[in-house]
Order: structure tokens, then sequence, then C-alpha cells
């Protein structure tokens, strides 16, 4: 793996980190604060091709590598967790499997509107006493005629309630465990679609997760992604490819504990000198530092192997694990050195704080990561 960036990879880095320093730095403690949706900065997103940053050009989207994808993560998710992670499902856990499992209508169809941004992706796995263990889904989906009629319902769903294309599943067949899971590509207009409650949340204030209700809903044949019953295998290797963006989500949210803590020790005096001259601060500072870097490179390790097409199962749960658990630590250690004032809303660090904790639970809890690393070692 070469672990300097090239040319447009360094491009790409200038070009995100400067409109996210513009354009989402200055209003993302309003947007915390009011959960309000971003909106708005999605739209110029857009424009800048950052919806679409893996979707082939044929297809109107950036055609992007996974490294360069990782990057537009990290910068936006360094001034705004929420923006960021919204953006990563759009990209990995819609786009991605449409792309890799889709027909060509469907690619035709679907990724165009979601490389314009002109409707937001989401990822409907999730169910009530299905999280972690996605084989328990109880969503079934029957077909007749020419549609199938979807039932059930799904919670803590990424932009749930304002999203217009999803990735649903549903099982097909009630007899075959999680070999009877399908995928579906639904859109928000279907009839029997409807949101539930919008959760109240610690963290990702601006992100609005739901809950998702169908009432024997109507999805075309046509809109089955992949075959019958391949819907777990779907999931699976979509999460893999989803879990790189939450990795590089943790690493953006840590380095921004790091770039803040740096600049108040600065300027922050206690016994007659800034405290940035202290040893403890400086040893807090250089952990954070030190483990930042690690997991930036393991994010983009298994970004490279996506990119060669080898299976990052092992690579991306590294990534996630290690870097969301980077995430809290470099959290806590910036409040730390903030003292007081690191537990007062009038500092960035502590939205850093909140938003930190869900990246070891998403996409797979650190507890489902250690176990997907143990097997792929233990095979």
């Amino acid at each position: 793996m070469q672990l300097e960036l090239n040319e447009q990879q360094k491009m790409i880095q200038k070009m995100v980190r400067e409109f996210a320093e513009k354009e989402i730095a200055p209003v993302a403690a309003d947007l915390d604060k009011k959960a309000e949706y971003p909106t708005k900065i999605l739209q110029k997103m857009a424009k800048l091709g950052l919806l679409g940053i893996i979707i082939p050009t044929e297809y109107g989207g950036a055609g992007l590598d996974t490294i360069s994808y990782a990057i537009v993560i990290e910068e936006i998710s360094r001034k705004c967790a929420s923006t960021g992670v919204i953006t990563s499902v759009h990209n990995s856990l819609v786009s991605w499997p449409i792309m890799k499992y889709g027909t060509e209508e469907q690619k035709k169809k679907y990724l165009p509107i979601l490389a314009k941004g002109e409707k937001i992706g989401a990822f409907a796995g999730t169910e009530p006493n299905a999280g972690s263990d996605l084989g328990a889904m109880r969503t079934s989906a029957e077909l007749k005629g020419d549609k199938y009629i979807i039932n059930g319902d799904k919670t803590f769903i990424t932009s749930g309630s304002e999203a217009g294309i999803l990735i649903v599943f549903a099982v097909t067949d009630k007899n075959a465990g999680s070999k009877g899971i399908s995928a579906f590509i639904v859109e928000n207009t279907f009839k029997g679609f409807k949101v539930g409650s919008i959760f109240d949340k610690m963290g990702i204030n601006a992100n609005h997760v739901s809950e998702l209700v169908f009432e024997n809903m109507e999805v075309p044949k046509e809109n089955l992604l992949g075959k019958e019953g391949e819907g777990f295998k779907i999931a699976l290797s979509t999460l893999d490819a989803g879990r790189v963006g939450i990795g590089a989500q943790a690493v953006g949210i840590a380095q921004a504990c790091l770039d803040e803590s740096i600049e108040y020790a600065k300027q922050r005096q206690q016994f007659g000198r800034p405290i940035s001259s202290f040893q403890a601060i400086q040893w807090m500072i250089a952990d954070m530092a030190t483990r930042i870097e690690a997991a930036r490179y393991l994010v983009y390790n298994a970004a490279y192997k996506k990119d060669k097409g080898i299976r990052i199962s092992k690579e991306a749960a590294m990534a996630k694990l290690f870097a969301s658990e980077t995430a809290v630590e470099a959290a806590i250690k910036a409040v730390q050195i903030h003292g007081g004032y690191g537990y007062t809303k009038e500092y960035t660090v502590e939205r850093l704080f909140r938003d930190s904790k869900i990246t070891e639970i998403y996409e797979g809890t650190s507890e489902i990561q250690r176990l997907v690393i143990a097997n792929s070692l233990l095979k």
C-alpha cells in the first residue's frame, strides 16, 4: 500500500476541507442545537459531486476511489459528524449496493438521482428485535402478481424521515433463515410506506434517525435487488463498505478533538503559563495524535484493499473498531483538557463528546467488530 496520497486525492482533501471550513463549520453547532437536517449543506455538496463520490461517471457520479471517499467523509465529519454519516450512508450503504448488485435498468434509474442529490438514500435493515442479529428480522415480503407486498417495521434508520430512495431488507422465505432474506430498492412514495417516530438522541442531532413502518407496502418486482435470498449476503458486503465510511467519520471526529485541544491548550493560562507547557497536557495530545494517525491508516488500508477487489471484512472491522474507540478516547481527553469549559455547550468539544459515542455502536457495535475480526483469523 502506498501511504502517500496522490495528487488527485490531495486536491480533493484540500477542496473538501475548505468547503467544510466555509460552509459547514459556521452552522454545525446551530444545526445540532435545533436538530435540523442539513438540507442546504447537502444541496451544496451535491453540486460538488460529494453525494456521488463512488458512483461511476457514466451514471452521473464522480467515479472516485474509496480512499478519496474516506477523505471526504473525514473532512466533512471533522466539522459536522451528522453531515458526515448522512454522506457516508448515502454513498456506501445505498449507492454502492445498487452499483454492485443492481441491474442495468436499476443503475440507470437510481444512480443519477443519488449522484445529483435529488433524493437522499437510506439503509433499512435494523428492527426492534434485529440489530446485531440481522437474521432475526421479521419484516416480510410476499410476491403477488407483479409486486412484492412488504409488511413490518424498521428502526434507527439514518435519514429515514428524509430519504427518497432506500435499501430495505425483508424475509421472502420464512423457512430458510438468513438465506430467506431479500433486498429491495424502495422509494418513499410507494403506497404503504410510512415514517414513524424520529428519535431524540444524545448526539449527531442534525442526522434524523427514525422508525419506518410498512403496511402492505407495494414494491414493483423489478425493484428486487439481486436475487431472492441474497439479501443477507448483500447486507454483509454492504456493511463492510459502510464501515470504511464510519471509520473515516470517527477519524474526523477524533481529529477535531485534537485540533480543538491544541488550540485551547495554547491559549489557556494557568500558573502564569499556557497549559500546553505542562507535561500532563502534552502527553494527552501526543497519545491522541498517535492513535488518530494509526486509525487513519487502518481506514486507508481497508479502502485501498477494497479498490483492489479484495474482501475487506476483517480490515473494515479493524478500521471501524479502532477508529471509533479512538474517537471516544480523544473526545474524553479533549473535554479533560478543556476542564470545566469542556463540559459546557460553549465549546465544540462538548458536541464532539456526544457525537463520538455512536461510532462505537452503529453499523456494527465494537463487540460485533471483534467477532468479525476473530472469526476471520480463526477460520
